[in-house]
């Protein structure tokens, strides 16, 4: 192997089975760095050309990578409810400035089972008059479910939008308690 290769980012990836469908995970040797909702066939290849875009290298499809096996094995336990918070590396590289300042502060200060409106995360993050903008940081979020942006809902009580679907977002919360299951 030259050094070239040394140096090159590895990305591995898998596709796991939950109850709000399938869920493409991909990692780095930094920590998990995408999940992609609803990753059928095409959304997954679509997904992986826009990693390999990205990053620079070519996902490779490999459920036991060790940068990539806790991250299954978390996502299984909180779709079980058997976990309720994931402590796993995360690679930022996705996402950058407001965005990403966004997605941090939602990942450290909003628990399972809490909801947080888009105006109160935004002046968590001291930009009050924000709202709509971490709603656009919400749509930009790389790593949902394990940065929760299902727990952004209106002030208003409303649930507001999501990248996933809201019917996506209702499941993650009704997991999680906050609302009632679905009766159908």
């Amino acid at each position: 192997m030259n050094s070239h290769a040394q140096d090159e980012q590895q990305v591995a990836w898998a596709v796991v089975g939950t109850d709000i469908g399938p869920l493409l995970l991909a990692a780095t040797d930094d920590g998990l760095v995408n999940v992609v909702f609803h990753a059928t066939d095409a959304v997954r290849d679509k997904a992986l050309d826009r990693l390999a875009s990205r990053l620079g290298t070519t996902p490779v499809e490999a459920s036991n990578a060790p940068q990539l096996a806790e991250a299954i094995r978390q996502v299984e336990a909180y779709f079980a409810g058997e976990r309720h918070t994931f402590e796993l590396p995360l690679d930022w590289s996705l996402i950058s400035g407001f965005n990403r300042q966004v997605l941090r502060e939602l990942a450290s200060g909003v628990p399972y089972g809490s909801v947080v409106g888009y105006g109160d995360l935004a002046r968590r993050v001291g930009q009050p008059g924000a709202a709509q903008a971490v709603g656009v940081a919400m749509g930009s979020n790389p790593l949902p479910v394990v940065v929760p942006c299902h727990r952004v809902v209106e002030s208003d009580g409303g649930i507001g939008g999501f990248g996933g679907g809201l019917e996506t977002k209702r499941r993650l919360l009704a997991l999680e308690g906050v609302l009632p299951e679905p009766l159908f």
